[in-house]
Parts: structure tokens; C-alpha cells; sequence
């Protein structure tokens, strides 16, 4: 059985926002919680390469935006996934942050960060 708790978990910094990593590869659950924090404001270009990954925003609001410009409202109560690898924009609300909570399959090492250069999509 595995027990963490918020403050105990390791915290990475992820490029617009904090990643708080519950579970990674070595738990050898197969696959990665998180509660991430996306600071207000930001826009990010992501996709991940290697992962599949589904959020569920419990905090603030915000948008996703795939790369067909398709903008999807994020608020409390919604999910999105990226069943197909997905390219994206994530943007939180002007005003407040946004918190996700995420599942990456498979799990995640656990010190992954995005380079959001701009240049590219930030991918892992």
C-alpha cells in the first residue's frame, strides 16, 4: 500500500506551473498521479510523445486548445484526455490559477519538464 501526502511529494517545477508527483515508474503502480498547478496567465504549448493523459480540473479555469484551434472550456468538474498523443495549447484563466489533477500512462519517471521555448510543442 502506498500513502503520500501532498506536502510529501516531490514538487517539480514544470515550466508554467508546479507538478506535485504522487506516483511514478518506480512505485511500479504503471502509471503517474499529479496534482498539477498551472499559474494564471499562461499558455503552453504541450504533447506528450510517449504518454497518454487525461486532467480533471478541481480548481480555477482555463482553456485547451488542440491544434485545429478548437477551444475547449475548462472549469471545475471537467475532463479532458489526450487519447492520441495529442498536441495542445493549455491556457489558464487570466485571474486565477488552474489545478488539475492528471494520469499519465505509462508512468512518468518523475522528474520530467517542459521546455517551452516556443519553437515546438514541449514533449516527453
Amino acid at each position: 500500500m502506498i500513502i503520500r501526502h501532498l506536502e510529501n511529494v516531490k514538487t517539480v517545477e514544470w515550466g508554467n506551473g508546479v507538478s506535485r508527483r504522487f506516483l511514478v515508474e518506480s512505485d511500479r503502480i504503471g502509471y503517474t498521479i499529479t496534482d498539477t498547478v498551472v499559474r494564471a496567465g499562461t499558455k503552453s504549448l504541450l504533447e506528450y510523445r510517449n504518454h497518454l493523459e487525461s486532467c480533471y480540473c478541481i480548481e480555477g479555469s482555463g482553456e485547451v486548445v488542440d491544434m485545429d484551434g478548437n477551444s475547449h472550456p475548462i472549469v471545475p468538474g471537467t475532463l479532458y484526455s489526450l487519447n492520441e498523443h495529442d498536441a495542445h495549447y493549455l491556457v489558464a484563466g487570466p485571474h486565477e490559477d488552474l489545478r488539475l489533477v492528471c494520469v499519465f500512462t505509462p508512468a512518468l519517471r518523475g522528474d520530467e519538464v517542459h521546455d517551452l521555448d516556443g519553437s515546438s510543442s514541449s514533449h516527453y
